[in-house]
């Protein structure tokens, strides 16, 4: 059995996939900072280690049900881990095993210091994302993700945080939420072929590439509006202008995968990873304008 670095196990639970869960977090905590609301820190930094390794048991947990329905095979873009012999099932099993333990753990001592609203909300995140690769394989995955990287975090995040869950701060979960489901949906588009072969169903699958890529195009171009709106209705304050810098790149990614016939799948095979580094970009200046918001 080949012996591996800390490093090789770090990448192994797809380290650039965490904006999707950790900006959520991020997010707020500077919404109820911004609101004036109190903030415990060192409980909202549990809240945010916490979700990332609940995130990573996830990611470890999916590419080995990928791996074993053949959805991840050789000529697949994406994790080649499994598929070319870097590591065994049996030492993604153990990795998952482990960072599911540790999430646990930690998700529970966070309920005795919090309350009982919280297990509620740690159990729903806890099942949909060990159904995750079942839910995915019949177009589900989408709604697992709006629930897992944004509906459940913040409002968990408000509860761990401030003691109460603050359910105004779903009005930013709807921009957040839509880029992570974007990061999903540029995989699917990308692996209509391949998902179809496998004898899968996502969504994309179903719908044809050219749906498929103008519904990216929307989730990653209708957060902007959705906080044009907010600001508009005076819902959330005129410095979330600040997220407006990230316009470009999502005008960017979505010309990209709106120009497949051109390019082909090798032109925006990597769009998943792009549209992470687009979600953590959107949230930090996000939480830039919440930020300048408070201390004007």
């Amino acid at each position: 059995m080949k012996k591996h670095s800390l490093k090789e196990w770090v990448l192994a639970t797809r380290p650039w996939s965490f904006p999707a869960s950790s900006m959520p977090v991020l997010v707020t905590l500077a919404w109820l900072w911004a609101c004036g609301f109190p903030v415990n820190g060192w409980l909202g930094l549990w809240a945010l280690v916490n979700i990332i390794f609940v995130h990573a048991a996830g990611n470890v947990w999916s590419d080995i049900a990928d791996y074993r329905s053949g959805v991840d095979a050789k000529d697949t873009f994406g994790v080649r881990l499994l598929v070319d012999g870097e590591f065994t099932v049996s030492e993604f099993r153990h990795l998952s095993i482990i960072l599911n333990i540790i999430a646990v753990a930690g998700g529970l001592t966070l309920v005795a210091l919090t309350g009982w609203q919280l297990l509620v909300i740690g159990v729903i995140g806890i099942l949909l994302s060990l159904c995750y690769p079942s839910l995915k394989y019949v177009a589900l995955g989408d709604v697992v993700i709006i629930f897992c990287y944004s509906i459940l975090p913040m409002t968990g995040t408000s509860f761990i945080a401030s003691g109460v869950i603050h359910w105004d701060v779903l009005w930013l979960a709807v921009p957040v939420g839509l880029i992570t489901v974007a990061i999903l949906h540029a995989n699917n588009v990308r692996d209509i072929e391949t998902d179809h072969r496998a004898g899968i169903h996502t969504f994309p699958l179903l719908t044809g590439r050219r749906f498929g890529a103008w519904l990216y195009a929307f989730e990653v171009i209708f957060p902007f509006l959705w906080l044009l709106g907010l600001m508009a209705f005076g819902v959330e304050p005129w410095w979330l202008l600040t997220a407006f810098v990230a316009l470009p790149v999502a005008i960017g990614n979505a010309r990209t995968i709106l120009a497949y016939e051109q390019g082909g799948q090798a032109s925006y095979a990597d769009l998943d990873e792009k549209t992470a580094k687009l979600q953590l970009l959107f949230s930090v200046l996000l939480i830039l304008g919440l930020v300048i918001s408070r201390i004007v």
